[in-house]
């Protein structure tokens, strides 16, 4: 989400924009909700093996385990095994719900992906369901599908019909309204040897989610702003990065402030975008890869291929409880993950193919999204560098709250760089104190450069 993406400069010079997408039909609406389709657009029913379970649409009770005064740890509320583990030997048997993934097996014949009994528990508040619903027919993505209209607080688009469509609802997936996290990032080269290479303290606010707002959002809505300080190593103490996306990427796009304490003022960053390295990642991640992707739509052409049934990294409590998996036990294997942390169910995605348009710059020629089709924050990417060859796999991890707040939590994302060896953590919380709770809403004023200056420390 750019100041001035080349796609506002082509309107701007007088190429039409595309008409807007059509919503779905009123009878299409109507299975939201019902026996068929969740509110969320999901499919109720689990698949006929038996191997997806139906949509539960109720939240877990927190476990025995949980210290509402450590509210960041939250232990696993499913008591449960393996079911059978992916290995280097037996990868080919799982080739159609891995696909390009069965590459880490081949260049690490140590990885494993223990899969578990899988669990659909994520819930919404009714606010969301409810404007989920009413966005079927009233929001729209304009402007060659980069501004949204007429959306109201909830999924924008429940029964998507674009590649683009699907991605929006990645972007505005629900977490809750606002919320804090303290938590730690990680490069772990090849040589197995990891380093922090930040300690935040994250604000999260997605205004488009603001449950006192009963009107469709205004189309020039700041939808998320993060306002983050880095804590630790002592060198990057009081470093500070406010982002700030807007719905409309056409002639809004991303505001991205700097604060670095050596100079002692707010800068205004523009290229804290697309794949711009990430400062939080020792340069092994991109700006876009946060989250599994996160920015701006206007560089690629996004090509919807359908539903899928992938594994992913789901119900993944263990990164975020320091009992499970602390940061020495994570970071101990060198190329990825400690297979030990991770836990991985069968779900359905919806797969979207993202090719890098002509004259457009980026570190990925194609990525390959698949996004869970209950909670859309969580999933798995694959990006490929300009020769084909499969660059990095992105993992968007994802679990949900407890049933004292609903929602789900997908900011703990791990990146396993193919060329380099390496791999990172960003957004994990694997020490007491740590994680991420839902706090009161804060004024804009709070998300604003004069803020973020007011945080120097140093």
């Amino acid at each position: 989400m750019f100041r001035k993406s080349p796609i506002a400069l082509l309107l701007a010079g007088g190429l039409s924009a595309q008409v807007a997408i059509a919503a779905v039909t009123a009878e299409e609406a109507k299975q939201l909700g019902g026996d068929k389709l969740t509110a969320v657009g999901a499919e109720r029913a689990g698949n006929k093996e038996g191997t997806i379970p139906p949509y539960s649409g109720k939240a877990p009770k927190a476990p025995a385990g949980y210290d509402p005064k450590d509210p960041g740890q939250r232990p696993s509320p499913y008591d449960d095994k393996p079911l059978f583990s992916i290995t280097a030997q037996n990868v080919d048997q799982y080739a159609d719900k891995l696909d390009h993934m069965r590459e880490l097996f081949k260049r690490y014949p140590n990885y494993r992906m223990d899969v578990y009994p899988s669990h659909r528990d994520i819930e919404y508040p009714k606010y969301v369901l409810d404007n989920t619903i009413k966005n079927a027919t009233s929001c729209k993505a304009t402007q060659k599908e980069l501004k949204l209209e007429g959306c109201y607080g909830g999924l924008p688009f429940p029964i998507p019909k674009t590649g683009n469509e699907v991605m929006w609802n990645h972007l505005l997936h629900f977490t809750t309204h606002t919320y804090r996290g303290a938590t730690t990032s990680t490069l772990t080269p090849a040589n197995g040897k990891s380093i922090v290479t930040g300690q935040n303290k994250v604000d999260q606010q997605y205004d488009y989610y603001n449950p006192a707002n009963t009107k469709p959002n205004p189309t020039d809505l700041t939808f998320w702003k993060a306002f983050i300080i880095t804590t630790a190593p002592a060198r990057d103490a009081g470093n500070g990065i406010l982002l700030l996306d807007n719905l409309d990427m056409v002639d809004k796009g991303r505001r991205a402030y700097q604060y670095i304490p050596g100079q002692r003022r707010v800068k205004l960053s523009p290229n804290l975008a697309y794949d711009t390295p990430n400062p939080l990642t020792g340069g092994t991640g991109t700006m876009d890869d946060a989250k599994g992707f996160l920015g701006a739509l206007d560089r690629y052409d996004f090509k919807l291929i359908g539903k899928k049934e992938k594994f992913l990294p789901y119900n993944n409590f263990g990164v975020s409880n320091a009992k499970v998996c602390n940061q020495e036990k994570l970071t101990s294997h060198k190329n990825f993950p400690n297979p030990d942390c991770m836990r991985w169910e069968l779900h359905r995605v919806w797969q979207v193919e993202a090719t890098l348009k002509e004259g457009f710059r980026h570190a990925y020629q194609k990525r390959i999204f698949y996004w869970d089709e209950d909670a859309p924050g969580g999933g798995v990417v694959e990006n490929f560098d300009a020769a084909g060859k499969l660059y990095r796999v992105v993992l968007a991890n994802i679990f949900p709250f407890y049933d004292t707040e609903l929602g789900s939590y997908a900011d703990a994302s791990m990146a396993m760089d193919l060329q380099t060896g390496s791999w990172i953590s960003n957004g994990i919380s694997p020490e007491p104190g740590m994680g991420m709770w839902p706090i009161p809403p804060k004024d804009d004023r709070e998300f604003s450069p004069e803020a973020l200056a007011g945080q120097g420390i140093r």
